[in-house]
């Protein structure tokens, strides 16, 4: 598997509590914000740095600041909003762009109802998100559309990914990397990650 899975130890502990059934939505939703910055480090982690000549308090300096700064966030909807708080909180002046995509309950195949990207998307580094990596069926549809719009520099973060979702993302799209908090045993005849946390949407939302 081609997967960058982010082991730090706050991750880890943080998605333990996210994957107790017992935790409330709002837990649930503030650790999922919360998890979502500390992705953002490990995915911004190659951004090109320039140097901006400044003034501190002693003298001149070349302080390294962060290049161009053309980023773009697209959130599969609806759960990968549950991740852009955080993220905006880690680069608040990163654009935000969205694909909406429902899974058919008997095809399991990713159906488009809305699409919102900016213009300049071609120019920027496109990280998608969406907090579940299951068939990967969406994920795959949302990266796709996002090449036919312009697209050419992406990376792809979720809180959890299956087996199969991986293998099937990086056949369909090798040159976006992955990157996630962890790869989970299997699937279920649902399609849902085991053992997983459950639907992300419902708990983020608590609408289930």
């Amino acid at each position: 598997m081609k997967i960058h899975v982010v082991d730090h130890p706050m991750i880890q502990h943080k998605l333990t509590l996210m994957r107790n059934k017992n935790t409330s939505t709002r837990t649930f939703r503030e650790l999922v914000n919360e998890v979502a910055m500390l992705l953002g480090y490990e995915v911004t982690r190659d951004l090109e740095l320039d140097k901006l000549t400044i003034e501190t308090p002693l003298e001149t300096m070349d302080a390294p600041v962060i290049k161009g700064k053309k980023l773009c966030f697209v959130s599969i909807l609806r759960a990968g909003n549950g991740l852009l708080d955080g993220l905006l909180r880690l680069l608040p002046s990163a654009r935000v762009g969205h694909v909406g995509l429902y899974r058919d309950p008997k095809s399991l195949q990713a159906v488009e109802y809305y699409y919102k990207v900016p213009v300049d998307i071609g120019d920027r580094l496109t990280i998608v998100v969406d907090p579940m990596l299951a068939t990967a069926n969406s994920a795959i549809a949302a990266v796709q559309r996002l090449k036919e719009g312009g697209a050419r520099n992406m990376k792809f973060v979720c809180l959890l990914a299956a087996p199969e979702g991986v293998e099937a993302f990086n056949k369909a799209h090798p040159d976006v990397p992955l990157f996630t908090a962890a790869v989970d045993r299997q699937l279920n005849d649902h399609g849902y990650i085991l053992p997983g946390l459950g639907d992300a949407g419902d708990r983020i939302y608590g609408t289930k």
